[in-house]
């Protein structure tokens, strides 16, 4: 393992070196490089000029915007609904640049898209990277795109610098990592992770149209035998997975860093609450006598906010998304309140215990206000995950290579990486983006960071290929 990774070292010691020495003469360059080869046993001969080794940012970003008019909203908004049309259509473009860029495609059974490079000892378990290109109705083009079309230009970049990896490179695109259509947020990510109760539940699982998520699925292509599991990934497949991704926040644009290196990322949970009281006209309800369901999920969403605040950490966040009245008229006092909650921490303790001081807080409100708790139901609790350190220092490794300004930071946001790490050791590469703008028009990253984050996977992804 050493060995590998002491070469791959004196490869990239090796780009940078020809990068600063353009001017030197061809005589002395061929010496240089006889004397590493000497040194190491390494063939450096056999890697191309180093001119090879860049990014095409213009085709990059040509990408990036073809994708982008795939939208079933008008630009520069980007809305791209899963096993919708362009949701379709923008499966085929990346397919075609996949096998453009000379992988071999296949797709499982809820569309997950996979294209592999094969090393040169196949046996072994693969390097994935990715991401996903589904998009929330009006939001950017660059969440989850990045990370697809990055790695693909990440491969193109490898290749034309020459590199033959061992490991097989594969990259992924997961289906539907936005909750948007059926309200299962990483649902390709989540199945590969082997979930037996997602792979059961998407068989009766409706959209708010009363399409059948099998409906939706056999219309796109996929689905075709009606099993889930056999998108269930075998635990050997990848000895690691790294996923480039804009950063969502504004930390890394404030101060002027290039890169993050992400270390855990906060898993949510998602909570759904149902107040019922006594309903009646506003004006002749008397203020003593009343039960009013509303006030009571709005003194339950403050409790939240305080909850959150008393964990003693600002990696804890807490958000009332959803807040439904019943009948929602302005002069009708609220009879029933329905409201979603989103808690979430790279602790799993720490949020748990915000959680249960929520529900103690929803009983004493309904029994102080004389509400009726009609149901507290935890959706989902996922478990946080941390980045291997193996995977980290590979991703140091390439920043430092590359001269480039790192962080070490956490995701408050989660991404497929959430799930693959269940199955592979796992990390992921932030870039700045505008603002820390994100699922909004307005979302931006530009052409120069996008090029940084593409050469740090890149490398990261040789690193991991050779041990």
């Amino acid at each position: 393992m050493m060995v590998f990774r002491f070469r791959l070292v004196l490869y990239v010691l090796f780009v940078t070196f020809i990068a600063c020495v353009q001017a030197q003469n061809v005589d002395e360059m061929d010496s240089t490089i006889k004397t590493m080869e000497e040194f190491s046993g390494y063939p450096l001969h056999e890697i191309d000029s180093v001119s090879s080794f860049a990014v095409d940012s213009v085709n990059l970003q040509k990408q990036i915007d073809e994708l982008s008019s795939f939208s079933d909203s008008p630009a520069p908004s980007v809305t791209r609904i899963l096993y919708s049309e362009n949701d379709v259509l923008a499966r085929r473009f990346i397919k075609k640049l996949m096998k453009e860029a000379g992988l071999s495609v296949r797709e499982d059974a809820v569309g997950n898209i996979f294209g592999q490079w094969e090393g040169s000892e196949p046996d072994l378990s693969a390097v994935s990277t990715g991401s996903h290109i589904d998009a929330i109705p009006y939001s950017g083009k660059y969440d989850g795109v990045v990370g697809v079309l990055g790695a693909i230009e990440a491969i193109n970049v490898l290749k034309r610098s020459g590199f033959k990896p061992k490991r097989s490179l594969e990259v992924i695109m997961f289906t539907s990592e936005e909750p948007t259509r059926y309200g299962i947020s990483c649902l390709g990510s989540r199945l590969l992770a082997g979930s037996v109760s997602l792979a059961t539940a998407l068989k009766q699982t409706v959209d708010n149209h009363n399409i059948s998520f099998m409906e939706a699925a056999k219309s796109a292509g996929y689905a075709e035998k009606n099993d889930f599991s056999t998108v269930f990934l075998d635990d050997k497949r990848y000895s690691a997975f790294v996923e480039l991704h804009i950063e969502q926040g504004p930390i890394l644009e404030n101060e002027g860093i290039s890169i993050g290196i992400v270390t855990a990322i906060a898993a949510p949970a998602s909570i759904k609450v149902d107040f019922g009281g006594n309903g009646g006209h506003a004006g002749a309800a008397l203020m003593p006598q009343r039960n009013d369901a509303g006030l009571a999920a709005a003194e339950l969403a403050l409790a939240v906010e305080k909850h959150v605040l008393e964990s003693g950490s600002i990696d804890t966040v807490g958000t009332v998304g959803i807040l439904e009245l019943h009948p929602g008229a302005i002069n009708s006092i609220p009879s029933k309140a329905h409201m979603e909650i989103d808690t979430r921490d790279i602790d799993e303790k720490r949020r748990n215990n915000v959680i249960e001081k929520i529900h103690e807080s929803a009983v004493m409100i309904s029994k102080r206000r004389g509400v009726e708790l009609l149901g507290f139901r935890i959706v989902n609790q996922d478990p946080p995950a941390l980045s291997n350190e193996l995977v980290i220092k590979a991703m140091e490794s390439a920043t430092q290579v590359l001269n480039l300004s790192s962080k070490k930071m956490i995701s408050r946001a989660y991404h497929d990486s959430l799930f693959m790490a269940r199955k592979a050791p796992m990390g992921m590469i932030f870039i700045p983006c505008y603002k820390g703008y994100s699922h909004k028009p307005e979302e931006y990253a530009s052409p120069g960071d996008i090029e940084n984050g593409v050469k740090v996977l890149a490398l990261t992804l040789a690193n991991l290929s050779a041990t």
